[in-house]
């Protein structure tokens, strides 16, 4: 598939960008900074609609010239790019960029009859991650039916985002994916970062104790690319495991003590749900800190 991806040089996009050149897919990046990768890329403000539409209908390297068919069509268009927490600007300019480039990319796309969008939403739509004291959630494991109704301005553009690519659905008929992401996790992170959450568990709350590895993110996106018919969806993705070395029990007895269990858990089975994710696309993540750490 010729695939337009959004965000393709932050940590996330990297990663996804990779695993779906593997998978055969031509990508081309659309960003403010140049990725590093052997990618095509144009450098493009997402704020601005025209540039936006512009970018996905024209020529991005030379090799499409030769044709002579003129500009080919993109078959997705994968949207990544975001301000990606809070407390980095403003919280009303995370909000202003994260709602415009949705609106702007999703428009665009619909627009120029792109019949697939995947869009990143995010683990804070539920509230935990940046709310200012600890915020338990409604029950365990925590699945998409869980209410989203977020304190801080990035969760909260997150959730208009949502709302905004089920309109464009409900008015277009486009295939509109949502992946509400959990904390993306590099290769190299797990023995870096991973050995604190050991001594510390706590450290994981914000997170639901859970994680992406940022190659099985690449896997989920593939499976949206090569699933259609689905009209709206959004997805909880995370790993099957957690993120800390005590049992889900234990977890429950420290940190959920009196939030409700909605059914019996495996002993290292993540409170991130990612049952809906593997029964309507496939997902089917692979990787784990274990292997590294053991």
């Amino acid at each position: 598939m010729r695939v337009f991806f959004t965000g393709g040089s932050g940590k996330a996009g990297r990663h996804a960008i990779t695993y779906l050149q593997g998978q055969g897919h031509h990508v081309v990046n659309a960003d403010l900074t140049p990725s590093g990768l052997d990618v095509s890329e144009l450098l493009i403000d997402l704020t601005d609609a025209g540039q936006v539409i512009g970018a996905m209908s024209q020529f991005t390297d030379f090799h499409e010239l030769d044709a002579g068919t003129g500009v080919h069509r993109y078959d997705a268009v994968v949207h990544f790019a975001a301000v990606p927490r809070v407390m980095i600007g403003t919280d009303g300019e995370c909000f202003r960029q994260n709602t415009l480039t949705t609106y702007n990319v999703i428009e665009a796309a619909t627009k120029l009859g792109i019949p697939k969008i995947i869009f990143a939403s995010s683990e804070t739509t539920y509230a935990v991650c940046f709310a200012d004291r600890e915020l338990k959630p409604d029950y365990v494991p925590i699945d998409e039916d869980h209410p989203t109704v977020p304190h801080d301005s990035y969760a909260m553009s997150k959730v208009c985002n949502e709302v905004t690519a089920r309109s464009f659905q409900a008015r277009t008929g486009a295939d509109i994916y949502g992946l509400r992401i959990n904390n993306v996790i590099e290769p190299h992170e797990y023995e870096t970062m991973f050995p604190a959450f050991m001594d510390d568990p706590a450290l994981r709350r914000r997170n639901i104790f859970a994680y992406i590895d940022a190659r099985d993110l690449g896997h989920m996106v593939d499976c949206c690319l090569k699933t259609d018919g689905l009209g709206y969806e959004v997805f909880n993705v995370s790993n099957d495991d957690m993120s800390v070395g005590i049992t889900s029990d234990e977890v429950i007895a420290r940190f959920y003590q009196d939030v409700p269990v909605k059914r019996q858990m495996r002993p290292e089975e993540t409170f991130y749900a990612n049952d809906k994710a593997k029964r309507m696309v496939g997902f089917a993540p692979k990787h784990s800190w274990r292997a590294v750490l053991g």
